[in-house]
């Protein structure tokens, strides 16, 4: 049986997972996009297995955890679901295990991964990311100009989506079946959009919070400050050089495509990518055996047993 729990996240209702929990190594499954942790169906009972304690949650905002808008949060952005890891490891998982952590992340998930790496990098023994999903952006000098126009910026990009009728455009995206048109995009291979997944990233859309919510993220994520976003992050690895990073690229990544995983791998020379061939934007639910096992022997080879 699916077995979950809630956890009150201040004051919000996060819903988890956990499979052999009594296992002495801990990983965090993190979910992308419009997923929820369920998306990790057929991973999580792999890691079980192979003796790991497997928690997976989903983030604020998706799934069945609370769907905050504006008024209740403020913003949704990877700051913020670094947050919940962090209270997550604390409150939910350092009770019963003092070990340091593996984060899995697929594509928003491993951005949020990343973050924590550098924010908690002392509770993270290794980041898995697949892929990731976030420009990288060449060093630039800050100038006044730009600092002003970065406001303006915000100011119209909080108008923008504080008008944009979210509402409607997720009744139309439901009605219109652009989801499994999302899906079809997203997977290489097409029999892998049964109606489980269908259903994984459909109901939390049609939920009455789900517009709201998506307005907090819309504005979080595109005025969130550089140091959130994947340049900085990575650099502040290089300098630490404490957790060992590993990007998996689907070869066919229609979203994300696998120039931008040869460019991270190619600028951080500590970063190992391994690129599995026919596989789409969700390795990890596409091609499930591969995934596993890639990242099991990674793990395995930093040798936490």
């Amino acid at each position: 049986a699916d077995e979950f729990n809630f956890w009150n996240w201040n004051g919000f209702k996060i819903l988890w997972r956990v499979e052999g929990e009594e296992n002495k190594f801990p990983i965090i499954l993190l979910h992308g996009f419009g997923a929820s942790s369920k998306h990790w169906r057929n991973n999580s009972s792999y890691f079980a297995k192979k003796g790991f304690a497997v928690y997976s949650f989903d983030l604020i905002g998706f799934g069945n955890s609370a769907q905050p808008g504006i008024k209740d949060i403020g913003k949704l952005d990877n700051g913020v679901w670094c947050n919940q890891v962090k209270d997550f490891i604390e409150q939910v998982i350092r009770p019963k295990n003092l070990n340091k952590i593996v984060l899995i992340g697929n594509s928003l998930g491993a951005l949020v991964a990343l973050t924590c790496a550098v924010t908690l990098e002392h509770e993270i023994l290794s980041v898995i990311a697949s892929p990731l999903p976030d420009q990288i952006l060449s060093k630039k000098k800050e100038s006044r100009v730009n600092s002003i126009f970065e406001k303006i910026k915000i100011i119209f990009i909080r108008l923008f989506f504080k008008f944009l009728p979210l509402e409607i455009i997720l009744l139309l995206v439901n009605k219109l079946g652009i989801i499994k048109a999302g899906l079809n995009s997203a997977y290489c291979k097409k029999d892998n959009i049964n109606n489980e997944l269908i259903d994984i990233v459909t109901k939390p859309v049609l939920r009455k919070t789900a517009a709201g919510s998506l307005r907090a993220m819309c504005i979080g994520m595109s005025t969130r400050g550089n140091e959130l976003k994947a340049t900085y992050l990575l650099e502040k690895l290089t300098d630490s050089k404490k957790v060992p990073f590993l990007l998996i690229w689907g070869e066919k990544d229609n979203f994300i495509p696998i120039f931008l995983g040869k460019k991270i791998a190619n600028l951080y020379r500590w970063v190992k990518l391994i690129i599995v061939s026919n596989s789409g934007h969700c390795v990890h639910d596409e091609d499930p055996s591969i995934f596993n096992k890639i990242s099991y022997e990674w793990i395995r080879d930093l040798k936490p047993f």
